[in-house]
């Protein structure tokens, strides 16, 4: 058996460890078994939804990422901080003297009893725990300290006292939470009407709400060195690939277990700095968008024509504008029996995790090792894509060189692919593919470019504020009619009113209604010139 680590190191225990309990100033001291209560580390753990073994409950773990984001909800509102304070809960130092050092003993324990078991299983020649098993066995070390300190503390006074049960607690949720999950940053992400995320340095947190207010948040982490650990630890642990996060490799973009992408970056700054950019919609329809004011009736029945009839489609838009949001929506129209391919710099698309795609393979691209090699691009990625029989070939993001892999394969057969590309407007984003193909390893020129781009893309969306409530609406639907020389030509059918949203503008071409009307599409919905945005 291990027996853990700390001052009790080495001693067998049956069953959970009992804590003195603290005698109340009105009342004499009672043992826990006269009062039928259970062991101080039984009540703790009970609270948090553990029930341990021995009481013939479930082993002692919990499913940290679907429980933890309700638990710290259900906190009591921390009171406000100082400067320096410990990130997550409040400031446990100034609010208990002996919270500072519950914290750092609960802290060491548990990282040098995990530490020696992972080199325990390594001499032995055991498997590595899995995450259940880690939590679990981190859960008790972390009770095991607790009770330690509780009694350390009334065997010699320091003259802090035993904390209280409620502050440790909290304490015990904020280690586990810097170990195994998102540290000071889980309070953030757990409030689901933070957007976007801005740490500037551990003590300079901004936040920017749905409705587009923006705060300074608490602390995140107790020192620049600790946020460094924290964005290290994330990395090590997201997507199918550890990535660094050094002086040599002084960038990092990783998604996180919510979904939501960080990037974190540090020695090129004065401070490390983490931008979080947060996905409120994972599962997403175009009639969910139209709810929300994105698009109107007319736009919802246009857009969903437009996937079922298999034309491709480029979303364009400034950063944090809605692009992913709009590609999952036109996504949920395609039929589920289609086998999909999604290639990103980072996963952040989530169809394969989508029971209504079940035929769906994401890949990611990667990074070069410490030698510098073994970088897979997303134009390796494009090319590898269109040998795994591919209904539809889905780009995150286009950046540059994969540009023209992913044209060439709108152009072979893949018709009802996608991609995203930042782009100040509609007309904009054939510049800005024209730039990407300059830039490419086979370095086109413009008219060889347009020529490409004509006949890989049929139309593209526009995303933008509306000017009179900043709602993220569709502002502009080009479709794409051919190339001319140096320029695409283009029919903006779809052109922003008088707020910003999309209305009715020149016709769609008789061939491309024909092949709508064949999807489903009624025609009829165009007719409205103001669109169906106060039906």
């Amino acid at each position: 058996m291990w027996t853990g680590a700390g001052p009790h190191a080495g001693q067998v225990t049956v069953g959970p460890r009992r804590r003195p309990r603290r005698p109340h100033p009105r009342r004499p001291h009672r043992h826990p078994q006269q009062t039928g209560e259970p062991a101080r580390h039984g009540a703790r753990l009970r609270t948090a939804g553990v029930v341990p073994r021995e009481w013939g409950g479930a082993p002692m773990t919990t499913d940290y990422h679907e429980n933890r984001a309700a638990q710290v909800r259900h906190l009591p509102t921390p009171p406000k901080q100082a400067a320096g304070a410990q990130p997550g809960y409040g400031d446990f130092r100034s609010e208990h003297p002996g919270a500072a050092a519950l914290r750092t003993r609960l802290r060491h324990a548990v990282s040098e009893g995990l530490a020696e078991r992972i080199r325990e299983d390594e001499q032995h020649g055991r498997p590595p725990l899995d995450y259940q098993a880690r939590r679990g066995l981190a859960e008790k070390l972390a009770a095991d300290a607790a009770d330690a300190y509780a009694t350390d503390e009334l065997a010699h006074p320091t003259g802090a006292g035993l904390v209280p049960d409620e502050l440790e607690r909290q304490i015990t949720a904020s280690v586990l939470d810097e170990i195994f999950g998102m540290g000071g940053l889980q309070p953030l992400l757990a409030n689901e009407d933070i957007e976007n995320i801005n740490v500037n340095g551990c003590d300079r947190v901004f936040v920017r709400y749905a409705n587009g207010e923006r705060a300074q948040m608490p602390p995140v982490a107790a020192s620049d060195d600790e946020l460094i650990d924290l964005v290290r630890s994330l990395a090590t642990r997201a997507g199918v690939e550890e990535r660094r996060f050094d002086r040599g490799s002084p960038g990092v973009s990783v998604e996180l277990p919510d979904g939501s992408r960080m990037f974190a970056v540090m020695a090129v700054t004065g401070r490390p700095s983490v931008s979080i950019r947060r996905h409120r919609f994972q599962r997403v329809t175009l009639a969910r968008l139209r709810q929300l004011g994105t698009i109107d009736a007319g736009l919802e029945s246009l857009l969903s024509a437009l996937v079922r009839a298999r034309f491709n489609i480029l979303i364009v838009g400034g950063t944090a504008i809605g692009k992913t949001t709009m590609l999952r929506a036109l996504a949920s129209a395609i039929p589920p029996q289609e086998r999909l391919v999604t290639i990103e710099d980072n996963f952040e698309l989530g169809l394969d995790r989508d029971p209504q795609h079940p035929d769906t393979v994401a890949l990611q691209a990667r990074e070069p090792n410490v030698e510098g090699e073994g970088a897979i691009s997303q134009a390796d990625l494009v090319r590898w894509a269109l040998r795994m029989s591919p209904d539809r070939v889905i780009v995150g993001e286009v950046r540059g060189a994969e540009l023209i892999p992913m044209a060439n394969a709108m152009t072979q057969g893949n018709d009802g692919s996608m991609a995203t590309v930042h782009a100040s407007d509609s007309r904009g984003a054939f510049t800005k593919l024209a730039t990407y193909a300059a830039q490419s390893p086979e370095r086109l020129g413009l008219e060889a470019t347009n020529l490409l781009i004509a006949s890989a893309v049929h139309f593209v969306v526009h995303l933008a504020e509306a000017r009179d409530d900043k709602t993220r609406v569709v502002s502009s639907i080009r479709e794409v009619v051919g190339a001319d020389d140096k320029q695409i030509v283009s029919n903006e059918v779809y052109r922003p009113g008088p707020g910003g949203r999309a209305v009715p503008g020149v016709p769609l071409r008789t061939e491309t209604v024909e092949r709508l009307a064949e999807a489903g599409f009624d025609p009829d919905v165009l007719e409205r010139t103001e669109g169906w945005w106060h039906p």
